[in-house]
């Protein structure tokens, strides 16, 4: 699923009431918020879906698959993402 079709399964759980460019705004709105929290609390809960987290990955090194070389690749931060129980019970 991608987000226009996140997009059209929001406006249609909404009801014909609610535009699609209302249901766009809802899912940008819920998007920024949870860039805002991880940037903010490096922590974002919702309880029954999952959480995500912002983890650091160590320094390390690695090979260039081009040229086969080794290389250094920094330390960088990620985004990590648990699924909770009702995630987890929808697949």
């Amino acid at each position: 699923m991608n987000k226009a079709e996140l997009t059209d399964a929001v406006q249609k759980r909404l009801g014909s009431a609610t535009s699609n460019a209302a249901a766009e705004r809802a899912v940008d709105a819920v998007l920024a918020a949870v860039g805002q929290g991880l940037r903010r609390d490096r922590e974002v809960q919702l309880v029954g879906f999952g959480t995500f987290d912002v983890a650091t990955r160590a320094a390390r090194r690695g090979y260039n698959p081009y040229t086969r070389r080794p290389m250094k690749i920094r330390a960088m931060k990620t985004i990590r993402f648990k699924a909770g129980v009702l995630l987890k019970g929808a697949i």
